[in-house]
């Protein structure tokens, strides 16, 4: 199989664009900036939209569009385009931004570009504005991070670098929503001015010549003199020098690292516990018991519809929804170490694991991604300028356990391993790492093998105090996420499931609707597959019914075990607590007696195999049908033979 190399496709900043809310005719507007300045921060500041934003590059992989109504009457198109240190691209997100700013005629460019620099790190910032002005693009620049160059002892005059450079420069801080009016201001006038006429063509399809970047460099370092002011008192080593002696230390970094996840996943999984069951009693009783009165009052009680509404739906959305709870604590600790600027610090303590499979250290940035959901993270493989690199990272991100799994996780380990939930999450987490090392060697030993090193090459973002309105920013953003996917494909899915169950097998007595479980479509199409599972120790209809549902959506798992064991026994399954009896019990008579075993090879089994269809669809976009079967295969191969061998191992020591 070929790597496909992959050719964005560049359109017109003036074209209509999915997601565009700003009326036709509108002034186009582009942020642009080198990754982890606050761009996409800053363009949900304006916009009121709610863009995923990381601090660690390659978060924006798409271009962002919105409306910005900076004083309710003037509208401008803004867009967010993904991060760029230059107009000289080394990855295709890169690519991306050059074309809508370069290779598109002139007329079809924005009218005007704002560029997001780092006060802090300001010679890296300019690159990109000395390269628009030679382009006679109209150009201002909003200075961001002075908080943190202050840190550094370094200042920055706005007035002063906007007289060395020639375009207006403007303070914000985005993160604390200040300057956008300044900014607004700003815009307008720059706007009513003419276009800059020049005869500069732009860099070429390659590296700049030494002449344009002497040039640049010259303009840069004049910039810098005039506009910046260093305190002479000052050491030069910050509050993010002094914990980064410790975060990427050989040996403590690694160690801390784990020891931070550990305490999420114990923090995520004690604190929910209470909350969880709350809302498991209400579904399980109120919502339940309200819906059968309404029903018995129309009518309706006892029929199909019935068994639709409260073992379908209710049992089966109402079970996934009780995990909310955990999922909002887990998305806002990580999101507040993601704003403290933690998180990218696994890149670096992960780079040797890294390379040692082939991949740059920057690799880990979409594989972290994964940890949140997959189909993020595969789209983050265009921060990788190499496309074999793009393809080996899009087939191990769905070893990189997703936050749908976690409800499975939980649900078991609360089942099986009381009291130590938090712990055997953890576990899972590490092994879903162990997963991407090992499958990362086999295919470099094969398929990959004359792929060589890169090192790591990462502007570190310094160490932020979190804001309150960032972190319930992304965590609420994320929360939407899972609400959607329980609201749109689980709902089809748990009506697909209730049907099917609802539906008697050919040879069996019943009809629609009135049917024992075990005697349905449902039941006899899992049958047929379960002794594949068998070696592994849950070669039960059941647990294979639920695995094959989780192809859809790993959510859906909770939902149709609900579905399954609420038909099997209503009685019981209407009370707390029967869903994970029920479990317990299906587990414990079909693995011989050594039910941990089989639940440990279950868990890993749900880990290793495909994601969901979701997570198929963007590896067809970004790597082709050939690649996603071959992932497809070898993830089921892997999953299949890691569960059997960890239940006959664990049988045997157990």
């Amino acid at each position: 199989m070929s790597a496909p190399e992959q050719q964005p496709a560049v359109a017109s900043c003036h074209s209509p664009a999915t997601g565009r809310t700003a009326v036709e005719g509108s002034s186009v507007v582009a942020l642009v900036g080198a990754p982890n300045v606050g761009k996409s921060t800053l363009f949900n500041a304006l916009t009121g939209a709610h863009r995923d934003v990381g601090n660690w590059p390659g978060t924006t992989v798409e271009v962002g569009r919105g409306a910005w109504s900076p004083d309710g009457g003037t509208e401008y198109d803004l867009l967010d385009l993904p991060g760029a240190y230059s107009l000289d691209p080394l990855s295709p997100d890169e690519a991306l931004t050059r074309g809508l700013l370069v290779d598109v005629p002139v007329d079809e460019r924005p009218d005007l570009v704002v560029v997001v620099a780092d006060a802090g790190r300001l010679a890296r910032s300019l690159y990109m504005v000395a390269q628009l002005l030679e382009l006679g693009q109209r150009t201002v620049v909003a200075l961001t991070m002075a908080d943190v160059a202050a840190r550094r002892g370094v200042t920055v005059d706005p007035r002063a670098l906007s007289g060395a450079i020639g375009v207006p420069v403007v303070a914000v801080d985005p993160r604390r929503r200040s300057g956008a009016a300044a900014l607004a201001a700003t815009v307008s006038a720059a706007l009513a001015t003419p276009v800059p006429v020049t005869s500069y063509a732009g860099p070429g399809a390659g590296a700049e010549s030494f002449a344009d970047a002497d040039r640049h460099f010259a303009l840069i370092s004049r910039a810098v003199e005039a506009a910046t002011v260093e305190d002479p008192e000052h050491d030069g080593r910050t509050f993010s020098d002094r914990i980064d002696r410790v975060a990427l230390a050989p040996v403590l970094g690694p160690l801390s690292f784990l020891a931070v996840m550990w305490l999420v996943f114990q923090l995520t999984t004690t604190i929910a516990a209470p909350l969880q069951g709350a809302l498991d009693a209400f579904f399980s009783g109120p919502v339940s018991t309200g819906a059968t009165r309404i029903l018995d009052a129309v009518g309706l009680g006892g029929t199909w519809v019935q068994g639709l509404v409260v073992d379908g739906l209710i049992a089966g959305v109402g079970m996934l929804l009780t995990f909310l709870p955990l999922m909002a604590i887990m998305f806002a600790l990580l999101a507040l170490l993601e704003d403290s600027g933690y998180m990218a610090r696994a890149a670096v303590v992960t780079d040797r694991a890294m390379r040692a499979i082939g991949l740059p250290g920057r690799a880990f940035l979409p594989l972290i991604v994964g940890f949140g959901c997959n189909v993020p993270a595969i789209a983050a493989t265009r921060v990788l300028p190499d496309a074999r690199h793009r393809i080996l990272t899009t087939l191990l991100v769905p070893f990189t356990s997703c936050s749908a799994r976690l409800t499975v996780y939980v649900l078991m380990a609360s089942i099986f391993f009381p009291g130590r939930s938090g712990t055997v999450v953890f576990v899972l987490y590490c092994v879903s790492i162990l997963f991407v090392i090992g499958v990362g060697l086999l295919l470099r030993g094969t398929l990959w093998r004359a792929m060589g090193d890169e090192p790591l090459i990462l502007d570190l973002p310094p160490y932020q105090r979190p804001t309150a309105r960032l972190t319930t920013m992304v965590t609420w953003l994320r929360v939407r996420g899972f609400l959607r996917t329980a609201g749109g494909i689980i709902v089809v899915t748990v009506i697909a499931v209730w049907a099917l169950q609802a539906i008697p097998a050919p040879g069996r007595a019943g009809s629609f609707g009135d049917v024992p479980v075990q005697d349905s479509v449902y039941a006899a199409t899992a049958s047929r597959i379960a002794p594949v599972f068998e070696p592994a120790g849950f070669g039960t209809w059941t647990a294979t019914s639920a695995l094959l549902v989780g192809f859809v959506a790993k959510e859906a798992v909770i939902s149709s075990w609900s579905q399954t064991y609420a038909t099997a026994e209503p009685d019981d399954a209407s009370s707390p607590g029967a869903l994970g009896d029920a479990v317990r019990a299906d587990f414990a008579a079909n693995s011989g007696g050594h039910t941990s075993a089989a639940v440990w090879a279950f868990l890993v089994f749900l880990l290793a195999y495909t994601p969901c269809v979701a997570t198929l669809a963007a590896q067809r976009r970004e790597v082709g049908l050939r690649w996603t079967v071959f992932g497809i295969a070898m993830q089921l191969t892997i999953a299949w033979l890691v569960a059997v061998a960890v239940f006959q191992i664990g049988s045997r020591l157990v």
